[in-house]
C-alpha cells in the first residue's frame, strides 16, 4: 500500500501509514495480549501509533536449512488482547513495513470484527526492523532532476544502464548473503513460523497488492494451514515479474486518460483544459518545459512522471497533483517541488529489488528490454519506460532467480478476492485469473480504480463484504459488483 521507490525516480501508492507515537502505552481500547511472543516496545523509528506492541522471532534465512543462521523478523501487534481469533496483515510492496499496520488496519474494522481479532503485522524479511537488505549509499546514483523515462538517444539510455547496473553491483556488495533467499516462497514460510509463535492452528489473513501473491503462496504451500484469507487488489498469479510490469504500464495510461478527464471536468478550479485531449496536450506541454528546464533545478519530466505513477493509485491525490501542475503553469513551482522533494526521499527501494529480481527469471539480454518496453511505450506512452527503469537493475541481478511456487498447483480453502475495475497497480484482468486459479474463491469488483479497497477505500460495500466474511467464515454465494466510491471534489 506504500510508496513504491524507483530508480531516479518514484511511484507510489498514497502513503495511509502516517501515524507515529513509538511503542507508547496500551489506550483503555487495546491491551497488551498475556501469550505467544513477548510483546513489548516497538523499535524505534518504526513509525508504530499508540497502542502497538512488537516482538521479534528468529526463522531460518534458509528454510532447506532450518538449523542454520537464522534472521530476525519483526511483528507488531494490535487489538483488545483477548480476541479469540488473531488477523495477520500484509500492506504490500514487496519491500514496505508492515509494522504501523496492525494498529491502522485494526482501529479501522468494524467493533464487532475488531472485538473478534487481535491483529498482528510484521516487517518481512529484508525489510525495515527485521534483518534488513542494503544496497549501500544509492544517493549519488539517484540525482534529481533524473533523466527523462523516455530515452532521447543512446546516451541517455547507456547513462541509465550504467545506474542499474550500479545498484546491482551495491546490492549485492552490502548483501550477498541475503540475496539469494528474498524470495514470496521464504517470506510465506515465514508466517507459518508467526502462525505457530501465536499459537493458531490456522493463519487468518489479510494481503494488499503484493500481499495477495504473498497470501496465495501460503495457502498453497500450506492448505491445512490456512483459515479465512482477503486478498485486496489481487496480483496475477501466471504473470512474471518481468510481464506483470507492462500489464501495469496499459492499466496505468488508461487511470490517467480518467484523470484528465476528471480535471477537464474541473477547468474552473484548474484551468488545464476543458476536455480529456485538451488536458492531455497540457500535460505534454508542461513535460516538455520541464524537461527544457526542470523547476527548482531538480524537478524534470521524470520528476513530473513519477508523481503522475503515484496519483494513479488513488483519486484522493488527483485534487493536489492537478493543483500543483496548474500553479506551476501560473509561475508557482512550489507545490510540484514539494511533492516532488516527498517522492525523492527514498531513493532505492533494496528488498522490493531483492524480492522482484529473485522471485522469478529476468531476460539478461538488454535487447529483449528496449523491443519491449519500445512496444508498451506505443500503447502507454507516460508509462512505457518507467517501470522498466525501475526494474533495470534486475537484468544484472547478482542472485540467482528462484522457481516460484504455481498458485492453484493444489486446492486450498477458498479466498475472499476483493477488486476495483480500473485499479492500475493490480488489474482487473490479474485478480480474474487468481479467481480462476483459486478455485472456489469469490470476486468482488467495486468500481472505480483506488488500489486498496477493504477498510481504506469509504466503500461501504466492500467493506460489508469482507467484514462479513471475518465475522463468520462464510463467502458470498456468488460472485458480487459494488459501486464506486463518489469521485473527489477539486
Amino acid at each position: 500500500m506504500r510508496p513504491k521507490r524507483i530508480v531516479g525516480g518514484t511511484a507510489a501508492v498514497a502513503g495511509a501509514l502516517s501515524l507515529l507515537a513509538v511503542g507508547m502505552p496500551a489506550t483503555a481500547h487495546a491491551a497488551a495480549p498475556a501469550a505467544g511472543p513477548r510483546w513489548g516496545t516497538c523499535p524505534a523509528g518504526t513509525d508504530a501509533p499508540r497502542g502497538t506492541y512488537c516482538s521479534t522471532l528468529k526463522v531460518p534465512l534458509d528454510h532447506k536449512k532450518p538449523d542454520g543462521r537464522q534472521i530476525k523478523l519483526t511483528l507488531s501487534i494490535a487489538g483488545a488482547g483477548n480476541a479469540p481469533r488473531t488477523l495477520v496483515v500484509n500492506p504490500g510492496g514487496p519491500g514496505e513495513s508492515g509494522i504501523g499496520v496492525a494498529k491502522l488496519v485494526w482501529s479501522s474494522l468494524p467493533q464487532k470484527v475488531a472485538e473478534k481479532y487481535n491483529v498482528v503485522s510484521f516487517d518481512p524479511r529484508g525489510i525495515g526492523a527485521s534483518t534488513p537488505v542494503s544496497c549501500g549509499d544509492t544517493g549519488k546514483l539517484t540525482k534529481h532532476p533524473a533523466l527523462p523515462y523516455t530515452p532521447a538517444n543512446a546516451g541517455q539510455e547507456k547513462k541509465r544502464l550504467t545506474v542499474a547496473r550500479k545498484v546491482a553491483e551495491q546490492c549485492q556488495k552490502h548483501s550477498r548473503a541475503l540475496l539469494p533467499h528474498m524470495t514470496t516462497e521464504n517470506a510465506a514460510r515465514d508466517m507459518d513460523r508467526i502462525r505457530a509463535a501465536l499459537g493458531k492452528s490456522k493463519l487468518d489473513y489479510l494481503g494488499y497488492s503484493y500481499g495477495t501473491r504473498l497470501g496465495a503462496t501460503y495457502a498453497t504451500l500450506f492448505p491445512k494451514r490456512t483459515g479465512r484469507m482477503v486478498l485486496d487488489s489481487v496480483m496475477d498469479p501466471t504473470a512474471s515479474s518481468y510481464t506483470s510490469q507492462f500489464q501495469q504500464n496499459t492499466a496505468l495510461q488508461h487511470r490517467a486518460e480518467q484523470f484528465f478527464a476528471w480535471t477537464a471536468e474541473h477547468d474552473r478550479t484548474y484551468h488545464l483544459g476543458t476536455s480529456r485531449a485538451k488536458v492531455a496536450a497540457a500535460w505534454e506541454a508542461t513535460r516538455k518545459k520541464l524537461d527544457a528546464r526542470p523547476a527548482g533545478g531538480r524537478a524534470g519530466s521524470a520528476e513530473l512522471d513519477d508523481l503522475l505513477a503515484s496519483a494513479m493509485y488513488t483519486d484522493l491525490m488527483w485534487g493536489d497533483l492537478a493543483r500543483s501542475v496548474s500553479d506551476y503553469r501560473r509561475g508557482d513551482a512550489g507545490g510540484l517541488l514539494s511533492a516532488t522533494d516527498q517522492l525523492a526521499e527514498g531513493g532505492v527501494n533494496p528488498a522490493m529489488l531483492a524480492y522482484s529480481c529473485v522471485d522469478d527469471p529476468w531476460p539478461r539480454d538488454w535487447k529483449t528490454w528496449r523491443a519491449d518496453t519500445r512496444a508498451s511505450a506505443r500503447k502507454a506512452p507516460l508509462f512505457g519506460w518507467l517501470n522498466t527503469w525501475y526494474s533495470a537493475p534486475c537484468a544484472f541481478w547478482k542472485a540467482r532467480p528462484t522457481t516460484p511456487v504455481k498458485i492453484g498447483a493444489v486446492k486450498v480453502p477458498p479466498p475472499l478476492l476483493l477488486q476495483a475495475k480500473d485499479d492500475a497497480a493490480t488489474p482487473l484482468a490479474g485478480a480474474r485469473r487468481m479467481h480462476t486459479a483459486l478455485k472456489g474463491s469469490r470476486l468482488v469488483v467495486a468500481g472505480g480504480g483506488n488500489h486498496g479497497q477493504f477498510l481504506f477505500d469509504a466503500n461501504s460495500c466492500v467493506d460489508k463484504h469482507g467484514s462479513r466474511y471475518l465475522l463468520t467464515g462464510k463467502l458470498p454465494a456468488r460472485d458480487a459488483t459494488c459501486p464506486a466510491t463518489p469521485a473527489p471534489k477539486p
